[in-house]
């Protein structure tokens, strides 16, 4: 069997491990570039396809899953595959996912009308989260602590609408992981520079708008628990813990490796499988000790869960592994796999 590899050098894409673990076990494979107009033909000899694309590259948003979907359809061995993607950085589509097979979601409110919106502000209690349907690392997310706040985010959203990037949030997070010696000075000024010279993401994505998102905001949570379920087998498990002075824990970049309670565990693996997913990252808070699902994603950051100590297998057994290679593990799925009808 051979597979192609879409790569590229960012620290964040899965494809320099892939292509690894690919050399380390003598699987045949080859680089490709799904840019690149002629990509069907470049994996036609190639029984399966990997691309690690991202939500912040706008280019990838365009035709990814497209791309990948269409492949899959036509009996190639693709991740992330449709049970796998379609969900990606959709919010929205997660809600209704989640809700369809009874997972223990936040409970969730959309609307798309603002008459009804603002009904719904009229007659439920506050605090609230805001969230945009997209986005990573608690961007667009936003406690609502009133039904005024409510109400002007409304008007705003069934408005003018909601850039996907925010040039000041973004400035204040990258001030924050300096002061706590995560960055650089030279990304506080890149920071500065995105006022006058916006990136492409932001010049290319359309403002949010047509609808809103809220979730009930669960108190007593200092930190969530990450827990990233890959082929339904075995799970990397992480807590990160909310910002100073702020009740979001993505993208805080403060983590621990710990015990993970069993009802947490025992949700993730359950999900996974039931929707047959090739690889997931949950966020879990509790409400009660009861896990709730926040949200969902078959990407996610390495950084933290490429030391982890070791993995539970779906029998919630813990293995001590230390830094387990979770990137073949992905590469194994594939091969693996069997395509579907």
């Amino acid at each position: 069997m051979k597979i192609a590899i879409h790569h590229n050098e960012k620290s964040q894409d899965f494809s320099p491990k892939w292509i690894e673990y690919c050399e380390r076990r003598s699987i045949a494979y080859k680089v490709v570039n799904a840019y690149d107009n002629d990509i069907i033909e470049q994996v036609s000899d190639c029984d399966g396809f990997l691309w690690h694309f991202s939500h912040i590259n706008y280019k990838d948003m365009l035709f990814a899953k497209q791309l990948l979907f269409a492949l899959e359809m036509a009996g190639k061995k693709v991740f992330p595959d449709f049970r796998t993607a379609w969900h990606f950085d959709d919010k929205v589509g997660q809600k209704y996912l989640l809700e369809a097979i009874g997972a223990p979601l936040i409970p969730s409110y959309v609307f798309y009308n603002q008459q009804e919106a603002q009904k719904w502000i009229n007659e439920v209690a506050f605090p609230k989260v805001f969230k945009l349907r997209g986005g990573s690392g608690a961007v667009n997310v936003q406690l609502v602590r009133n039904r005024q706040e409510a109400s002007r985010l409304v008007r705003k959203a069934f408005g003018k609408g909601f850039p996907q990037y925010n040039s000041w949030e973004s400035l204040r997070e990258r001030w924050r992981k300096y002061r706590q010696g995560q960055t650089d000075f030279k990304d506080v000024l890149k920071g500065i520079a995105r006022f006058v010279y916006k990136t492409d993401f932001a010049q290319m994505r359309p403002n949010e708008k047509g609808y809103v998102l809220f979730q009930d905001f669960i108190p007593g949570n200092n930190f969530d628990t990450r827990v990233v379920v890959i082929g339904g087998k075995r799970a990397l498990c992480e807590q990160r813990f909310c910002r100073e002075g702020d009740f979001r824990a993505s993208g805080s970049g403060n983590f621990k490796y710990g015990e993970v309670p069993p009802e947490i565990l025992e949700v993730a693996f359950r999900v996974a499988q039931e929707l047959k997913l090739q690889s997931v990252a949950f966020d879990f808070i509790l409400q009660e000790k009861k896990p709730l699902i926040v949200e969902m994603s078959y990407g996610f950051g390495a950084k933290g869960l490429a030391h982890c100590p070791g993995y539970y297998s779906a029998d919630l057994k813990w293995h001590a592994e230390p830094e387990p290679f979770f990137w073949g593990w992905m590469v194994e799925e594939l091969l693996a796999s069997g395509t579907e009808g």
